[in-house]
């Protein structure tokens, strides 16, 4: 099979003929019909995230086949324990042994993928492949932060990218008002952002026309923690929906008090998946997506890298 693969950290990736994998009992061989590209995708190129398997297949967006015909997608979350404290109390994302897609277990930017079925997630009919290629991640994990934003208004979301032109959309399906926070300067993502319905745009550092009652920081960029509780509302909780980000600076205490909360989310759980992948047609969401073959990857990445994609990025094998 073709895959492009990450020998080392830091270098682009090189296209490659491998082996197709051989599932084991438990698994499901899966051929490969589209991947979303994911900031975390970066973060384990770059270096970023230490200690990668290597050689490895980077991609944890997978829509493809598996032996019957069903259609399936493969998430980030490619394995836990099922005994460890946080397994057996629903919080397997953040099981002390889990393994992750394209990062300890070979991902999607291949031909054909082997995962454990258990974390084999059906597709919802309606969408094309690439079309439901960045739910996995970018819907999945915006879902699970937007649920533990709370339900402030307006909120905030700081980085306008994949995820956060996912959320947006449930956001205002929710009936909340959402204020779309760019790198300065960057007309072109206000310019999206309010074509799906943002209230209000600009810069990271710009004072929105009210106070949020809940941001989400999508950007990787400690510095918009302090930012966010600049503006946000005592009572409200900043989420931080990365899984890799730059150092916190110093900041005042006062932009904390009044029970305002600083929060990470990590990961996602099976039932994250269901119950976002079930309500993903209900809106409906769609998903602005920029195609790239598979042997376009490091251009994918270094779009992505530069800020250049509107929506997501999504390698299809079509």
């Amino acid at each position: 099979m073709r895959a492009m693969v990450l020998e080392e950290p830091g270098r682009p990736l090189v296209e490659r003929e491998l082996p197709p994998p051989e599932p084991v009992p438990g698994q499901a061989l899966v051929t490969v019909r589209a991947c979303g590209v994911c900031r975390t995708d970066l973060h384990v190129a770059d270096g970023d995230l230490r200690d990668p398997k290597l050689p490895l297949v980077l991609g944890h967006q997978i829509v493809g086949t598996v032996a019957d015909g069903d259609r399936v997608g493969v998430p980030w979350l490619g394995w836990t324990c099922g005994e460890c404290r946080y397994c057996r109390s629903g919080r397997e994302n953040l099981c002390d042994r889990a393994r992750f897609t394209g990062y300890q277990l070979d991902g999607g930017f291949a031909e054909y993928a082997v995962a454990d079925e258990r974390y084999c997630l059906p597709i919802p009919d309606g969408y094309p492949d690439e079309q439901a290629a960045p739910l996995l991640c970018a819907g999945l994990i915006g879902h699970r932060a937007l649920r533990h934003a709370g339900d402030g208004d307006p909120l905030g979301l700081y980085g306008f990218g994949a995820s956060a032109h996912i959320v947006l959309q449930v956001a205002r399906h929710q009936g909340r008002r959402v204020f779309a926070f760019t790198r300065t300067g960057d007309e072109d993502a206000q310019r999206f952002a309010r074509e799906l319905g943002a209230d209000w745009t600009g810069g990271s550092d710009d004072v929105p026309p009210e106070q949020l009652g809940a941001a989400i920081i999508f950007a990787p960029v400690g510095e918009l923690v302090p930012a966010a509780l600049r503006v946000t509302a005592k009572g409200g909780t900043v989420v931080c929906a990365g899984i890799h980000m730059s150092d916190i600076p110093a900041f005042p205490y006062e932009l904390l008090w009044g029970e305002r909360v600083v929060r990470s989310v990590a990961n996602l759980t099976r039932r994250d998946g269901e119950e976002f992948l079930a309500l993903a047609p209900e809106i409906p969401i769609r998903t602005e997506i920029e195609l790239y073959r598979l042997e376009q990857a490091n251009e994918a990445l270094s779009r992505l890298r530069a800020g250049r994609v509107r929506g997501a990025a999504v390698v299809s094998m079509g």
